[in-house]
């Protein structure tokens, strides 16, 4: 299990965009000390990356707030918990459906971290619970 709260300094990871390497490379140290397959491993920070920038962007309307993703690496699964006390958001029902007709140039940017969860990771789940979102996402290895 590794809970990916802390940065190296034992200190706790704000929602920051200078945070986000962070996380992503203790993922990447996760994968690779658990024999991930290199696919698995980028879908799985592929994903986190995604998701703990939209909270960064759009859970806390008076700045930055906290966010805490928590990944076990199970013998069959990989579970992310992804936990923050934004507003209250169901990206699974409530984030717009992404333009995926349109050429990349008359796209507008973003707007895909939901679509790539639902389409990368096996099983997703979110509740509201104790005044914060939680996000359960399980990729099978």
């Amino acid at each position: 299990m590794l809970f990916l709260t802390t940065n190296t300094n034992g200190e706790q990871v704000r929602s920051s965009y200078e945070e986000l390497p962070e996380l992503v490379a203790a993922v990447e140290a996760l994968g690779e000390r658990d024999g991930w397959s290199g696919e698995l491993t980028f879908r799985v920070s592929l994903v986190i990356d995604e998701l703990a920038q939209n909270v960064v962007d759009y859970s806390h309307e008076g700045g930055p707030g906290d966010v805490e993703v928590e990944v076990t690496s199970l013998q069959e699964d990989i579970v992310i918990e992804i936990i923050d006390d934004g507003i209250p958001f169901d990206p699974l029902t409530e984030a717009p459906e992404p333009d995926l007709t349109s050429s990349i140039e008359d796209r507008p940017i973003g707007g895909l971290g939901v679509h790539f969860t639902k389409t990368l990771m096996d099983d997703v789940e979110y509740c509201r619970e104790s005044g914060k979102n939680r996000l359960k996402i399980v990729a099978r290895k």
